[in-house]
């Protein structure tokens, strides 16, 4: 009942938000081809594909050839990081390396600085496509480097929270409303906050800025300003980070060891554990549900509903795309058949489907799609989650400069099992070192 309850919920806020959205400009133009009108293409490409999408890449596949049945699309079977590990230590013409392939929006400006991506008729994509109320604000943009398109949008993503119920009962925890994370037993919410891309969550809550830049496109970070000067908010993010780790070192947990942390994590969050919510994202959805009593015990809430010091919890408005090798560029026929595949994965007529397969959301489908679906109420709520948090969530950051941030972040907050900071202004100081060494080298 209480499932259904936080679901129904969800849906009002989430029906709420997309109904103040829907005076947004909407694409008009008629339908267009992203070249000329061909009535067949004899054009062969190659495709990334993930092991656990390969189905649906198929059908997607089934459905191009009926329309060009000359043309030859071969899979590539492997992890999307994988595939672009392999494209950052070779170049673009490596027959391992895709003619289509999904990568992350922040890997866009690095792929664009070393001219992996070919140019992308997006627009005409989008028009083909259809449902996008503003492509340029949404996604779409993201993938817009010095005026030119490099990526289609994928999907749409952003931390939820994931809460095993029975583990909420026994710890006298009420999933219902707002939960103060600073109020929680320190094992009830696990969060691997020395992790960036969790422990954003965590500080975006006072827009605590890792690495920024201002209006005149200087580079600055919150971080390397003195305990002191810190605004009272962002010091009291510092001092609960700090708390939480005095908490688990005192009691020999592995939360703060960058291997054991995620078995650790795991174990705890099984029904009868001693971990009540875990902050992650949709594609975890059914690991954690099997460690949820098979998801008899599953709740999913929206990421604002945890809140620091009173302030909600927010991630990023992440998303990925599908690009082209830029090999292709050349070739007219190969980039129709690469675009029109693009299209066809992308499909709205298909997108529980895609969910399903991939546990992508697409940015331009109207919830009651999924909603109306015959989707689990499981996968509903995770729909429902991903897009109430989505719609609060600050912009991901894409420049290329960012990269450094990750190792940075972590070694600072590593550090301290190691040091043994006594004190919240110690502990700061460590962070603090970090980021003053890694903005030297801007």
């Amino acid at each position: 009942m209480k499932k259904l309850l936080s679901l129904l919920l969800i849906m009002v806020m989430m029906f709420s938000l997309v109904a103040c959205g829907s005076n947004e400009e909407e694409v008009t133009t008629d339908p267009v081809t992203t070249n000329a009108e061909v009535a067949d293409l004899e054009a062969t490409i190659s495709v990334q594909v993930e092991a656990t999408w390969l189905e649906y890449y198929e059908a997607v596949k089934a459905r191009v050839l009926e329309t060009y049945p000359s043309a030859t699309i071969n899979f590539i079977e492997v992890g999307s990081f994988d595939h672009l590990d392999t494209l950052d230590k070779t170049d673009v013409t490596n027959t391992d390396v895709a003619d289509v392939f999904a990568l992350p929006a922040d890997r866009i400006y690095g792929l664009a600085q070393n001219q992996a991506l070919a140019g992308l008729d997006a627009k005409a994509m989008a028009t083909n496509v259809g449902d996008f109320a503003d492509y340029d604000a949404g996604l779409g943009g993201n993938f817009n480097v010095e005026g030119e398109y490099l990526a289609f949008p994928m999907n749409i993503e952003t931390l939820i929270n994931f809460a095993n119920t029975a583990n909420a009962t026994a710890s006298n925890i009420d999933l219902s409303g707002t939960i103060e994370f600073t109020d929680l037993n320190p094992e009830s919410m696990l969060i691997p906050i020395w992790n960036a891309w969790f422990g954003v969550a965590v500080t975006n809550s006072a827009d605590i800025e890792f690495l920024g830049k201002d209006d005149a496109g200087n580079l600055f970070s919150d971080l390397t300003a003195d305990w002191a000067d810190l605004p009272a908010e962002k010091q009291a993010v510092f001092t609960a980070i700090f708390e939480y780790w005095q908490a688990h070192d005192a009691a020999g947990t592995p939360l703060w060891d960058e291997n054991a942390a995620w078995g650790y994590m795991d174990d705890a969050f099984k029904s009868g554990g001693q971990t009540t919510i875990r902050l992650e994202g949709p594609w975890s959805t059914g690991g954690l549900s099997n460690l949820a009593n098979e998801g008899a015990d599953l709740n999913i809430v929206p990421i604002n509903q945890v809140t620091l010091n009173g302030l909600p919890f927010a991630h990023w408005k992440g998303g990925w795309g599908l690009g082209v090798n830029a090999r292709v560029e050349g070739n007219a026929d190969q980039m129709m058949l690469a675009q029109k595949f693009i299209e066809e994965v992308v499909n709205t007529d298909y997108a529980v489907d895609f969910f399903n397969a991939t546990g992508k959301i697409l940015e331009n489908v109207d919830p009651s799609v999924y909603l109306e679906s015959e989707m689990t109420d499981e996968n509903k709520a995770v729909v429902a989650s991903v897009i109430a948090s989505y719609q609060d969530a600050p912009a991901r950051p894409l420049f290329t400069e960012w990269g450094p941030v990750w190792d940075t972040w972590k070694n600072g907050l590593l550090s301290w099992s190691a040091v043994k900071p006594a004190t919240v202004e110690a502990a700061y100081a460590e962070v603090q070192a970090s980021f003053k060494a890694m903005m030297l080298n801007f």
